[in-house]
């Protein structure tokens, strides 16, 4: 039969206390005896009264003169009064021995009932934790969540190393949830890049068609070419975001600055309808980066915060350094904002709020933003509106 845990700590503990508990008791016992009387005393002791009283017989005291007389009485009740206190003595030590023995018997057995339970609680103790963290890796181990944490008595080093695993298992969420998303991504990338080249095999053709069509085609077809045109247009910048999105940065990374980079992207990615508000601060670091990449991402996002206010309106850049190498980057829009709905699906690939669009500008500046270890986050502007947030880090 195999002991649990709790049973082999409560087996080692009780031996642990019950084993010298037990020899203790065994020595007292043994001391008590040895030193109670030596065998045979009580014997002696009579045998010395036996023939002094018979030594006494034996004297004709008639002989004696009245002196001698006196010292031989005197003799007699000494010794007499010397054996009744020997003999009195001796039964005294005899209970006296007895009930110390029986006194340290029910001590030690007390003392053996204490340690028994002792060691029950202790093994308690000992294993509930020990038990509970074993259920917790079995949570992990089958993608559970942990329960919810409550307060606890116990040694504090069971509460850090609880503390300590549901930070593991916070971290192993987390990675786990980062590698599916690169998973999805990678697969997104993928089915990008193949959709993008089976798109511009047949697109060729066909701009080169309409383009002739345009040339030499009649009046009346005229909006029927100009829908063509237009389509075909569509399509190509459909396949060029394709390709953007299922392609990485090329290229060495160079120094990007990025308050001169959100400058010149208010005067040529913003409509001139639109009123910018600029506040760069010229502390902010220069950060290595691929440029192309990163200008490509940040001209979508005015640009989706132009479409958002309808070309009209206000859009606020932020630019400033944050902890210590670090840039932040704020572009506010003032427009009718992100839906809950679809707040927090707004950067997944094809997804799109907006008649016609691809899915695929807000998912490339995700994917930019990220590939230079940098993040992207969307708030909700005070007052209404969109403030999209990107913290970027040096590599």
């Amino acid at each position: 039969m195999r002991l649990s845990f709790n049973q082999r700590i409560l087996l080692i503990l009780v031996c642990l206390g019950a084993i010298p508990t037990a020899l203790a008791i065994l020595g007292w016992g043994l001391t008590i005896r040895s030193t109670a009387r030596a065998p045979g005393a009580r014997d002696a002791i009579e045998e010395v009264a036996a023939s002094g009283r018979a030594l006494l017989h034996t004297v004709d005291s008639t002989r004696l003169s009245s002196p001698e007389r006196r010292a031989l009485a005197d003799h007699a009740d000494k010794l007499n009064t010397a054996i009744g206190q020997l003999q009195r003595a001796d039964t005294f030590s005899r209970y006296y021995y007895a009930g110390l023995g029986l006194v340290i018997l029910l001590l030690g057995g007390a003392f053996l009932y204490a340690s028994i339970r002792f060691g029950g609680h202790l093994s308690r103790q000992l294993s509930r934790p020990i038990d509970e963290l074993i259920g917790w890796i079995g949570n992990i181990r089958r993608l559970e969540p942990l329960p919810p944490d409550r307060p606890r008595r116990g040694a504090p080093e069971f509460a850090s190393l609880r503390t300590a695993l549901r930070d593991m298992a916070s971290s192993l969420e987390r990675a786990r949830a980062q590698e599916i998303e690169a998973e999805r991504l990678r697969a997104f990338r993928e089915t990008a890049r193949r959709v993008a080249h089976e798109m511009r095999n047949p697109l060729t053709p066909i701009r080169l068609a309409v383009s002739e069509l345009a040339h030499s085609g009649s009046q009346e077809h005229r909006e029927a070419i100009d829908v063509l045109v237009a389509e075909s247009a569509r399509l190509e910048q459909l396949a060029r975001e394709f390709t953007e999105f299922g392609r990485l940065p090329e290229g060495p990374p160079a120094a990007v600055d990025f308050t001169e980079l959100l400058s010149e992207l208010a005067r040529t990615s913003v409509p001139p309808t639109m009123k910018i508000g600029m506040h760069l601060d010229p502390s902010t670091p220069v950060l290595v980066g691929h440029y192309d990449p990163l200008r490509r991402a940040f001209s979508n996002i005015l640009r989706n915060a132009a479409e958002a206010c309808g070309e009209e309106g206000a859009i606020d850049i932020t630019v400033a350094p944050e902890d210590v190498s670090g840039v932040r980057i704020e572009i506010c829009d003032h427009g009718p904002g992100v839906s809950v709905a679809i707040a927090d699906r707004i950067f997944d690939p094809y997804f799109t709020g907006k008649p016609g669009g691809t899915g695929l500008g807000l998912a490339l500046v995700k994917q930019t933003v990220e590939m230079h270890g940098g993040t992207i986050r969307l708030m909700e502007t005070p007052g209404g509106g969109a403030t999209f947030v990107v913290r970027m880090r040096p590599p």
